[in-house]
């Protein structure tokens, strides 16, 4: 991939970098002027977790009842329209401190939300386990299935898109969705050649050890048998990104720099 999907023939690829929501306040000055110095070669899309500042915004976000889990055995937070209007209140601040770390080391930024005509969602699942019994009910969460690149008109060297990785559905409601695999589905979709996933995590671990590379195909077996929490879903957001045109994703806690040059950190590729 030379262009990205907004660009024309030699224009610089976009990286696609997922900040997440656990570890955003512990990134050192250092880690945002290695952003920010690879901003001024790369187009930049951040897409944004938002656990650890929902939780801080309102206590209920931490007990038991806030997360669902359906008949298949897969989590979601339960998400009502107060859940959307809050974690649009925690992403405006969010996006308040990330355009001042950039902006005073000279990157412009750009706040979009997903479902401002960016990321697309199915129907989600409505039978979920609640205590102790399967029950019907309504939960604003949806599988992405699709994403329309035409909102990020100004992908370009020294210009940062931050986005909330909110969907709308064929419904027209917003709905919450998983911030990895939208993470994905955006790099995919604006011709990324990298999606760096940022977490709290140095490397992924297999059988304690650090991996420093792995195959797509070995990634998905071990997200299949041994994964568990939210790597498994990094993994299965790094199999889609793959799937869908990135040419590759590293997981991990350093700077985008040290990652992207594997350093340190975990790099996932197709072979």
């Amino acid at each position: 991939m030379s262009d990205n999907a907004n660009a024309g023939p030699g224009a610089a690829v976009a990286t696609v970098v997922k900040l997440g929501g656990s570890c955003l306040d512990g990134l050192a000055d250092a880690w945002w002027d290695d952003l920010a110095a690879y901003g001024r070669t790369h187009p930049l899309i951040l897409v944004h977790g938002w656990s650890k500042p929902l939780r801080e915004l309102n206590p209920r976000y931490t007990e038991p009842s806030a997360i669902l889990r359906d008949r298949y055995g897969n989590q979601s937070r339960w998400t009502t329209p107060e859940v959307i209007a809050d974690i649009k209140t925690v992403s405006a601040a969010m996006a308040e401190e990330v355009f001042a770390r950039l902006s005073a080391r000279g990157i412009t930024g750009e706040r979009l939300l997903g479902s401002e005509g960016l990321v697309k969602a199915g129907a989600g699942e409505r039978w979920w386990w609640r205590d102790k019994q399967l029950v019907e009910l309504d939960n604003l969460v949806g599988p992405i299935t699709g994403v329309d690149p035409a909102p990020l008109k100004n992908l370009q060297v020294g210009h940062a898109y931050l986005v909330t990785p909110l969907a709308r559905n064929e419904a027209g409601q917003e709905i919450n969705t998983d911030a990895d695999r939208a993470a994905a589905a955006i790099a995919g979709a604006a011709g990324a050649a990298d999606l760096v996933l940022v977490t709290d995590v140095a490397h992924l671990l297999i059988d304690g050890e650090p991996v420093k590379r792995i195959s797509a195909a070995d990634a998905a077996a071990f997200r299949d048998k041994g994964a568990t929490g939210g790597m498994r879903k990094k993994l299965r957001a790094a199999g889609e990104a793959l799937e869908a045109g990135v040419e590759r994703v590293v997981i991990g806690s350093a700077s985008v720099s040290d990652l992207l040059q594997a350093r340190t950190g975990t790099v996932i590729t197709r072979t």
